[in-house]
């Protein structure tokens, strides 16, 4: 690395390095990256219909049917009818993803400690609450429209 280290590359070199942290952990229990991000999400949004769960995790639908229909045929989370719609299938994890999800967030833990050893409490709290405001600013820039005198700058 280098003096010239931009913020832009710094966030996305330390998240790709916590990522392939974590799957070195994970590599033994045999589930790939996307299917512990469907794991994740589903535990917090059970109940929820696959063009939901595309939508949270920002992914194309029949990608997402190709990752449930592994996960569902390993036993990890099942398809229940919508009550009113049976157009629509409802998404639960099953019985034997919870131990999964634990050892997923033990694995997690390991790896933030990592991530931030060396840190004081107080640098932890600071680092995440500067995240937060920048992960809210470019939630709010995004639904705005780009400045036209601004892409013209860049041509």
């Amino acid at each position: 690395m280098t003096d010239t280290l931009t913020l832009g590359f710094a966030l996305h070199d330390s998240a790709r390095l916590m990522r392939k942290r974590f799957e070195q952990r994970a590599r033994h229990v045999g589930l790939t990256r996307s299917q512990w991000q469907v794991l994740a999400m589903l535990s917090k949004n059970e109940g929820i219909h696959q063009k939901g769960l595309a939508d949270l995790l920002e992914l194309e639908s029949i990608t997402l049917v190709r990752l449930l229909d592994k996960m569902a045929e390993r036993g990890l989370l099942e398809r229940r009818s919508h009550p009113k719609d049976r157009r629509l299938s409802l998404l639960f994890l099953t019985k034997q993803a919870h131990p999964l999800l634990e050892l997923m967030r033990d694995m997690g833990r390991s790896t933030r400690l990592e991530a931030t050893a060396g840190f004081s409490e107080e640098e932890e709290q600071l680092l995440l609450q500067m995240l937060k405001r920048m992960r809210s600013n470019l939630i709010e820039a995004c639904s705005l429209p780009i400045d036209d005198d601004e892409t013209r700058s860049h041509d």
